[in-house]
C-alpha cells in the first residue's frame, strides 16, 4: 500500500500498541536474563562446593610402589584421604568423584555403586591444561544430569597425567530454576499489567489537549465561540494560534466577498429595473427575447444575493457568537404576518410544538428569509390550513421543523427536480423558480437539511433540521401547543412552489 492510500488509524491505538510491544519485549528480556543469572549463580555455588573435594583429592593422591609379591612390578595409585561429604559415600547420593589417567581403572567414590564414570569424558579431559579447573556436562549412573568439574594433576612417580573429577546431580538445581522462572514470570506479568495501565493513563493524559482542541473546534463550528478558546501545551499552542489566525483571515475574506457580491448585485438591480421597464414596450420576438434575458439576469442577481446571505449563515454562525435566532419567535411572527396577508382566502395557521424559546445557530436575517420563503410558499398553495410543528431533539442538539399544507403537494418522482435552480413545476404561477433551491442552499450552508415529503393533510411537508445554539432546559419537546393567536407583523418574500 502506498503512503498516499495508507489509512492513518488511531493515534491512541498506535501509541498503546507501541508501548505494549516494547514493555513486553523488555520484560521478556529481563525475565530471561534473571533466570540465566540465577542459574549461573547456583552453578557458581556448586563450583565452590566442588573445589574443596577437588583440592582434597589432589592433595591425597599417592603412588605406592609395587610389591615383589604382586608379580607385575607396576606402581599403584592410592588416596591417603577421601572427601568427607557423606553424599560421596552413599550409593547414588548425588555427588561423585573419580581419579584416572584414561587407561588404568580409575579410583572412584562409593556413590557410583555398580556404575562407572562416562568413558566419553576421557576425550574431553584431554583438553585440560595446567591446574585449571574445567567444566563439563555428563549423564549420571541413573541417567540424571551431572555437572563435572575436573583438574589435571601430574605426579612425579606416575608416568601419565591424572585427572581428578567431581560431579554433582543438577536435577534439583533445574527444579529450583524452574520454580524461580515461574515466580519471575508472575512478577513480571504483574509489572507488565501495571506498566500497560500506566502507559494507557499516560496516553490519555498526553492526548487530553487534543480532545480539548476537538471540543473547542466543535464549539467553534456550532457557533458557541468565535475562536479556539483555552490554553494548550507548548507543542499544541502554536497550532491553535495559527488556526485562530487562519479563522480571522477566512472571516475577513468571506466578509469582503459577501460585501462585494451584495454591492455588485444591488448595483445591477436599478439598471435592470430601468431596462425591464424599457423593454415592456417592445413588441415582437426581439422584445420577448430581451425580456427573457433580463429575467435570467434578474434571477442570477437574486441567486447571488441569496448565496451571499447563505455564505454568511454557513460561515459566520461559527465565528460570531451573536449570530443566533429564536426559531419559535421567528415562526410565530411570520405566521401572524402571513395569515393576515392571506386573510381573504381564510387560510388558518396552526403552530404546534414547544412554546419556549428555541435558539438555533443561524443568523436571524437568514432564518427570517428562509422560513418566510417556505411559509409563504405553503400559504400560497394551501387550501384551508398551514400547520407548523417544532420539536427539539436534545440528544442530537437539533431542531426539527415541519411545514405542512393541505394543497396539491408534489409527486415524489418530481421532488428532486423541484429543488433544482430555475425549475418551476407550474408555469402558471408567478416566480423565478429559485425559491426551494435557494432555501435548500441556505439550510445546507447553515449546517441543516431540507427534505420534501407528504403531509398528513395530503399536501406537501417541508421538513427542516437546524443545529441548536442551546437547548432550553425548560422546554418539553413532546408537548404540543395548538391554536396560537396570530398577529400581523409585516410582509415576507415569496417563494415558488416547485
Amino acid at each position: 500500500m502506498s503512503e498516499a492510500t495508507a489509512t492513518p488509524g488511531s493515534l491512541r491505538r498506535r501509541l498503546l500498541a507501541a508501548a505494549a510491544v516494547w514493555i513486553t519485549l523488555a520484560l521478556l528480556l529481563v525475565g530471561v536474563l534473571l533466570v540465566l543469572l540465577f542459574r549461573q549463580h547456583a552453578e557458581q555455588e556448586l563450583a565452590v562446593r566442588a573445589s574443596g573435594p577437588l583440592d582434597t583429592l589432589a592433595a591425597a593422591l599417592a603412588v605406592t610402589p609395587s610389591l615383589p609379591s604382586s608379580g607385575d612390578g607396576a606402581p599403584r595409585l592410592s588416596l591417603a584421604e577421601q572427601p568427607s561429604d557423606e553424599a560421596f559415600k552413599r550409593p547414588y547420593g548425588g555427588a561423585y568423584w573419580w581419579v584416572g589417567d584414561g587407561q588404568s581403572t580409575p579410583l572412584r567414590s562409593r556413590s557410583w555403586w555398580d556404575a562407572a564414570p562416562p568413558p566419553e569424558l576421557a576425550a574431553e579431559f584431554s583438553g585440560l591444561v595446567d591446574a585449571r579447573v574445567g567444566r563439563f556436562e555428563a549423564t549420571g549412573p541413573q541417567a540424571q544430569p551431572l555437572i563435572v568439574w575436573a583438574r589435571r594433576v601430574e605426579l612425579a612417580d606416575w608416568e601419565r597425567p591424572l585427572v581428578v573429577a567431581v560431579a554433582y546431580d543438577t536435577t534439583r538445581l533445574r527444579g529450583i530454576t524452574r520454580d524461580f522462572a515461574r515466580t519471575v514470570a508472575w512478577a513480571l506479568g504483574a509489572l507488565a499489567l501495571a506498566l500497560w495501565a500506566a502507559s494507557w493513563w499516560q496516553v490519555q493524559l498526553g492526548l487530553a489537549p487534543m480532545r480539548r482542541l476537538q471540543q473547542a473546534l466543535a464549539g467553534l463550528r456550532a457557533g458557541r465561540s468565535s475562536q479556539l478558546q483555552g490554553r494548550f501545551p507548548d507543542e499544541v499552542q502554536p497550532l491553535v494560534n495559527e488556526l485562530n489566525a487562519l479563522l480571522d483571515d477566512n472571516d475577513r475574506l468571506v466578509r469582503q466577498a459577501r460585501e462585494q457580491t451584495g454591492n455588485l448585485a444591488h448595483a445591477l438591480k436599478t439598471p435592470l429595473a430601468v431596462l425591464g421597464n424599457a423593454s415592456a414596450g417592445w413588441q415582437g420576438d426581439e422584445g420577448e427575447r430581451l425580456r427573457a434575458q433580463l429575467a435570467h439576469i434578474h434571477r442570477q442577481v437574486e441567486l447571488q444575493l441569496a448565496r451571499a446571505r447563505a455564505t454568511a449563515a454557513g460561515t459566520l454562525t461559527a465565528r460570531d457568537a451573536d449570530r443566533r435566532a429564536d426559531a419559535a419567535a421567528v415562526v410565530d411572527s411570520l405566521l401572524r404576518t402571513l395569515q393576515q396577508l392571506h386573510a381573504e382566502r381564510g387560510i388558518v395557521a396552526v403552530r404546534v410544538g414547544d412554546s419556549e424559546p428555541i435558539t438555533v445557530a443561524v443568523d436571524s436575517d437568514v432564518l427570517h428569509e428562509l422560513l418566510g420563503n417556505l411559509l409563504d410558499n405553503a400559504f400560497r398553495w394551501a387550501r384551508t390550513e398551514v400547520r407548523v410543528a417544532l420539536r427539539v431533539d436534545g440528544a442530537a442538539q437539533r431542531l426539527r421543523l415541519d411545514i405542512d399544507d393541505d394543497g396539491p403537494g408534489i409527486p415524489e418522482a418530481r421532488r428532486e427536480e423541484a429543488l433544482q435552480r430555475g425549475r418551476r413545476l407550474d408555469e402558471t404561477q408567478p416566480g423565478s423558480g429559485l425559491g426551494l433551491a435557494i432555501a435548500d442552499e441556505l439550510v445546507r450552508l447553515g449546517g441543516g437539511t431540507l427534505h420534501l415529503a407528504d403531509a398528513l393533510s395530503g399536501g406537501l411537508r417541508v421538513r427542516l433540521s437546524l443545529p441548536l445554539w442551546m437547548v432550553n432546559p425548560m422546554a418539553d419537546a413532546n408537548s404540543l401547543v395548538a391554536g396560537q393567536d396570530l398577529q400581523s407583523l409585516g410582509p415576507t418574500k415569496s417563494v415558488d412552489r416547485a
